[in-house]
């Protein structure tokens, strides 16, 4: 069961997860880069994340799959650009990695398939990856909501 979801802290997939985290009431986190810089600014205060010490997108990419027991991606078609290379890292570093093409998995398919990854795997720690914002408008929302209903369907009844 998913105990901590982190990310990169950017617009897009990388904010829908850490708001997924606090929605549900879990614990988030991960590295940014140096400033907290992202496409819309710097990462809000209310984010529980820390700055690599070095320029670059690439480290914070890196040390989250490091930080992480399994990596999670988001997209709507092929990997490209820092998706493609979260992929490449998590390969390098022997870390499970799921690949979730939102125009080929429903929603609830893909939730399915983020639950039973994660069960597999035993992840603990979920690093979440994906376009930004400005590159795909509608991938946080999609990402959320998957996210929030993978780590519902996971949790026993409560009455």
């Amino acid at each position: 069961m998913i105990a901590k979801i982190i990310s990169g802290g950017q617009t897009g997939a990388d904010r829908a997860a850490l708001d997924a985290a606090i929605q549900i009431g879990i614990p988030h986190g991960g590295w940014v880069p140096r400033g907290r810089l992202a496409e819309d600014g710097v990462v809000p205060p209310a984010y529980q994340v820390r700055e690599v010490p070095a320029d670059g997108y690439a480290v914070r990419t890196e040390k989250n799959i490091e930080d992480s027991d399994g990596t999670l991606i988001f997209s709507h078609g092929p990997l490209t650009g820092g998706s493609a290379l979260t992929q490449e890292l998590a390969e390098k570093h022997g870390r499970p990695c799921l690949h979730i093409d939102l125009n080929r998995s429903p929603a609830f398919e893909a939730a399915a398939m983020i639950a039973a990854w994660v069960d597999r795997h035993s992840v603990k720690t979920l690093n979440v990856a994906g376009p930004r914002a400005s590159n795909d408008p509608d991938i946080y929302q999609k990402a959320k909501d998957i996210l929030i209903a993978a780590v519902h369907s996971k949790q026993p009844c409560r009455r």
